[in-house]
């Protein structure tokens, strides 16, 4: 099977995304080829990584004329804004997602893998794996959202009215990993219905709220649209992930032991670029780890 792995990532995250792409070049087997997503300012600074299977491609390929970035005079420009007539200012990871979704309607792929640019792989893997005749093995926690996750619950609520599906009731079902595949005909058939659902464009109609979540919107669509046609379900993630900072001390020690929970079908690590620990350290532990 052919796999488009699609990353979205901006200039702050370059040393990642270089560590990220190296270990891809290390692990990642099977018919791939990377595409890094960039807003037009960062281009020619991720073009250092493009090579045969890496291709840089700048957001505005993929975004209507009128949703575009500039500075943002809250912090002196050191971040970026994105506006539209459309809605209320976006961030850049709200403008990553929308790379993502996008991508499926700009190339030929059977499947699209979706690589944070924090994630290192650190065992081999080839994503024809998540395919089993025809259906491809989609990533759900049942349950893994409780009534006290808040902000969890109000993207399952967007994505509902995207969607045109019934309010969702908890426990929900978690979709989100920072490693995870979707079907590029199924990611298709998703921008189609919002569109006929909301009567617009399908970015349009999904920056009418900031409570983005586009595993949570393939998801949904898979399981309450679809009806997992297609698809089949697995709650072992393929990437073990460190989310925040209290989970581990930000220490060499602390990295170790969150190192030490990689369970053996996990292929690679997410450490959020926000948890201090040095690109150094990440890569000599990931690269240590044995089958």
């Amino acid at each position: 099977m052919k796999t488009a792995v699609m990353t979205a990532s901006w200039s702050a995250d370059l040393d990642r995304c270089r560590l990220m792409c190296e270990s891809l070049d290390r692990f990642l087997a099977g018919d791939w080829h990377h595409y890094l997503l960039v807003e037009p300012a960062d281009v020619a600074l991720f073009s250092t990584l493009e090579g045969p299977r890496r291709t840089v491609v700048s957001e505005a390929e993929l975004f209507p004329w009128w949703l575009r970035s500039f500075p943002d005079p809250s912090n002196f420009g050191r971040r970026r804004l994105w506006l539209s007539p459309f809605s209320v200012p976006l961030r850049g990871w709200h403008a990553q997602q929308i790379r993502r979704m996008a991508l499926a309607r700009h190339i030929d792929a059977d499947m699209l893998l979706s690589v944070d640019s924090d994630v290192v792989m650190v065992r081999p893997y080839d994503p024809s794996g998540m395919w089993t005749d025809g259906s491809m093995c989609m990533y759900r926690v049942d349950a893994g959202v409780s009534q006290q996750m808040t902000e969890h619950r109000q993207w399952f609520a967007h994505a509902g009215k995207l969607l045109g599906v019934p309010a969702a009731v908890t426990p929900s079902p978690d979709y989100i990993n920072t490693f995870i595949g979707w079907r590029t005909d199924t990611a298709r058939a998703m921008l189609d219905h919002i569109e006929k659902v909301s009567g617009r464009n399908w970015i349009r109609a999904l920056i009418a709220s900031r409570a983005i979540s586009e595993c949570t919107i393939y998801g949904r669509f898979v399981d309450e649209v679809l009806v997992g046609e297609g698809h089949t379900h697995s709650d072992q993630a393929l990437c073990h992930v460190l989310w925040d900072r209290e989970a581990h001390p930000e220490t060499l020690e602390g990295l170790e032991a969150f190192m030490q929970d990689l369970k053996p079908g996990q292929v690679a690590v997410g450490i959020q670029s926000f948890v201090n620990h040095s690109i150094s350290d990440i890569r000599r532990l990931a690269f240590s780890v044995t089958t």
